[in-house]
């Protein structure tokens, strides 16, 4: 969407150089933080515990009573996440087979998320009900957004349309930010009571949970940043 969106302002649509250097901060931040990300796993995934990313995660839904969730392996890196709908704590390869404090992190967050679903914690059950609005505005949103803009002198009513799909995937990404801590602070507490995670590898669990947890920040920002340009476009239309 950033890259579709410094195409239309060189094209000469709303060009304004203060978002455009919002877009190119937003975005080298995020490659710094993905790589961040990705070189702490690799880091951490050479650091062995005693326990498979599997057996982590099934113990610790056993230990928070839950026993009608299953833990299932899925291709890719990084790839993990719990799927409500199914009640799937779904891991990666890199995670499912692996004995490391990497896999335990990202395990024991994912079983975060399916305590949370159990709990009916508010903003996964928040979250939960806008996957669907969101996968709906996800899938036309772009195609109105360009029209809206290119019209927007003759038809406002289309680009407005437009930022208001936008604006429920930005909230998503908002609502996304309090749920992804809870999981890690859920995961970090029970890797320490459960003796999973000692004094000198704990931290090494928080600082890879603390990095993924960047991710959405930035990818929050980016949303907003975005919806933000479409409604100056909007805002700065000639009527």
């Amino acid at each position: 969407m950033i890259n579709s969106t410094l195409l239309l302002a060189q094209q000469g649509v709303g060009y304004n150089y203060t978002y455009i250097i919002i877009f190119i901060g937003i975005a080298i931040l995020s490659y710094i933080v993905q790589s961040n990300l990705k070189r702490k796993f690799e880091k951490f995934s050479k650091m062995p515990i005693g326990m498979t990313g599997r057996d982590i995660a099934m113990k610790m839904l056993n230990d928070n009573g839950i026993y009608d969730v299953k833990v299932t392996s899925t291709p890719g890196m990084l790839t993990d996440h719990y799927n409500p709908a199914t009640k799937t704590v779904n891991l990666s390869d890199g995670v499912y087979n692996s004995a490391s404090i990497a896999a335990a992190a990202v395990a024991a967050h994912e079983c975060g998320h399916a305590i949370q679903h159990a709990k009916a914690y508010a903003p996964l059950t928040m979250r939960s009900k806008l996957v669907p609005v969101v996968q709906f505005s996800s899938s036309i949103m772009t195609w109105i957004l360009l029209i809206g803009i290119l019209t927007v002198e003759t038809m406002p009513q289309l680009l407005l349309a437009g930022i208001i799909l936008f604006a429920t995937t930005t909230i998503f990404s908002f609502i996304t930010l309090p749920v992804e801590i809870d999981a890690s602070r859920r995961a970090l507490a029970w890797l320490q009571l459960s003796g999973i995670t000692n004094s000198h590898n704990h931290q090494y669990a928080s600082s890879a949970l603390r990095s993924a947890a960047y991710t959405y920040v930035v990818a929050a920002l980016s949303s907003l940043a975005t919806l933000l340009y479409y409604v100056m476009i909007y805002m700065n239309r000639r009527d």
